[in-house]
């Protein structure tokens, strides 16, 4: 299985997918830190891949996203953005909405 492949594996095995640097209990920048500590305020369960641990996905990841940087957050299969746009979600709402919404179609596939 190429990287491209485990990618999609991945993001289609979790509803909700935290590609970041490090991990949630240990962060290893601020961007990761905040979009998991984001995820944790609304009480999602989600699955985080420390790119850090994974030079393939670290250096392909951009590729198959089309984003740049560092955390990427997918929800369903969906890329939702980094760590910015995560805290305004959060900040209006949304992020809750969006992982209730995710849950509930865990729940019913």
């Amino acid at each position: 299985m190429d990287v491209m492949q485990r990618i999609q594996a991945l993001v289609d095995a979790h509803p909700i997918v935290l590609f970041m640097k490090g991990t949630p209990q240990f962060p290893m920048c601020g961007f990761s830190s905040r979009a998991a500590q984001s995820l944790k305020n609304v009480g999602a369960s989600f699955h985080s891949v420390n790119v850090l641990e994974d030079p393939e996905i670290r250096a392909n990841l951009p590729q198959y996203a089309n984003w740049k940087t560092f955390p990427q957050l997918f929800v369903h299969g969906e890329l939702i953005g980094g760590s910015d746009i995560v805290a305004d979600l959060e900040a209006s709402g949304e992020l809750k909405r969006i992982v209730d919404e995710a849950r509930v179609q865990a729940g019913a596939a």
